[in-house]
């Protein structure tokens, strides 16, 4: 019995499972797939964006139809983000379908990147390929909104996470917070760490629990860079932090050259941005990490940077791990996060919207977005 034909929507489908494949390779490249049929609906080639200079999902798409045997003249390419258009690490991806006969290009949305922004279309149209775009359009953004957000608003998408218990204390008084949650919610939080492209926190983090901050317990083709914010720069040479293979960036606000001499040894890379308090300034410091190609920022920082990055209006989305217990008096979450102090009106209270809630083992995964962050 002959395989089954899928249609167009299904097509758009497909493509995007594979760009979902990306999550974890692409890094700091959009996550992309790409699948190429014929006139009959038969899949010639697939493929989705793979690390960091090598080739985009088109390019894998025509190799694997090549290796196939098949051929792509007439094909068409569903493509969950339009085809780039300069030469950046690889080349042009709308040149190569165009080489390769393709005669219609199905694309989800197109590319934010001012360098492209359009023009693979426009190329591809001026060539005499057809161009159809809109399907699967807030499915490709949401799986890229760290890429949208460092291309548009030229800074990460901030995810904060936090493990609390169910009256929301991160630790007790003392500060012992090992393990609030369970084995299934800390396995959890390492595949979230894996997709971001840095782990941000602070240097009280590092010097009260001198933890790894790496991926361990979920599979990665890379480890994400780490970002420490340390206005008086604190952090020990021989912190824990030192021991995967990534790039460690530790911003200051006040000077101190044999200190940053010791971490630099270590292979940190040391920068100063400091603001009129000074403490790090981390608007400037969203900024930077933009420009080192940081799409998603995945934040595990104490109750005070995390209450200073909500009071800048920096955090996106919460990531929260809420365990079935109660701690009473303790740490929360987050404090000071409000520049006027306590509220005095519910109305005043940061809006969030409910994106999953999930339960891992005794606990449950709450994803939040603060209302408003992805209209960009």
């Amino acid at each position: 019995m002959p395989a089954p034909l899928f249609d167009a929507t299904q097509h758009l489908r497909h493509a995007l499972d594979l760009a979902e494949r990306a999550t974890l390779v692409s890094d700091p490249n959009p996550r992309v797939g790409c699948v190429l049929v014929d006139a009959h609906h038969k899949v010639l080639g697939q493929g989705h964006t793979q690390q960091r200079g090598g080739p985009h999902a088109e390019i894998m798409a025509l190799r694997d139809a090549a290796a196939r045997g098949h051929a792509t003249g007439g094909a068409t390419a569903y493509v969950t983000l339009e085809p780039c258009s300069h030469h950046g690490r690889t080349g042009p991806c709308c040149d190569a379908l165009i080489a390769a006969g393709v005669r219609k290009v199905v694309a989800s949305i197109a590319d934010p990147n001012p360098l492209v922004a359009g023009q693979g279309f426009e190329r591809l149209r001026a060539a005499g390929v057809e161009v159809e775009v809109g399907p699967g359009a807030a499915e490709s953004r949401e799986l890229n909104i760290g890429f949208f957000s460092r291309m548009v608003r030229k800074t990460p998408w901030v995810r904060l996470k936090a493990a609390a218990s169910l009256d929301g204390k991160t630790a007790l008084p003392n500060g012992a917070s090992q393990w609030i949650t369970g084995e299934a919610a800390r396995a959890d939080g390492h595949a979230w760490r894996a997709r971001a492209s840095a782990i941000l926190t602070g240097v009280g983090t590092v010097l009260d629990d001198n933890p790894r901050l790496d991926v361990r317990h979920a599979d990665t083709a890379r480890q994400p860079h780490l970002v420490v914010v340390d206005s008086q720069l604190q952090t020990p040479p021989d912190a824990h932090i030192f021991i995967a293979p990534r790039a460690v960036w530790i911003y200051a606000a006040a000077r101190n050259d044999a200190k940053a001499a010791a971490l630099e040894a270590r292979g940190a890379t040391v920068s100063y941005l400091p603001n009129a308090q000074g403490k790090v300034d981390l608007v400037a410091l969203m900024a930077d990490l933009a420009r080192r190609e940081v799409n998603e920022l995945h934040v595990e920082a104490g109750h005070k940077l995390n209450g200073s990055l909500l009071r800048e209006g920096l955090v996106d989305e919460l990531l929260l791990y809420l365990a079935p217990k109660l701690l009473g008096d303790g740490l929360g979450i987050a404090s000071n996060a409000f520049a006027a102090g306590p509220l005095s009106s519910l109305s005043d209270a940061l809006p969030l919207e409910f994106r999953s809630v999930d339960r891992l083992g005794d606990d449950l995964r709450i994803v939040a977005r603060v209302t408003g962050r992805d209209t960009f």
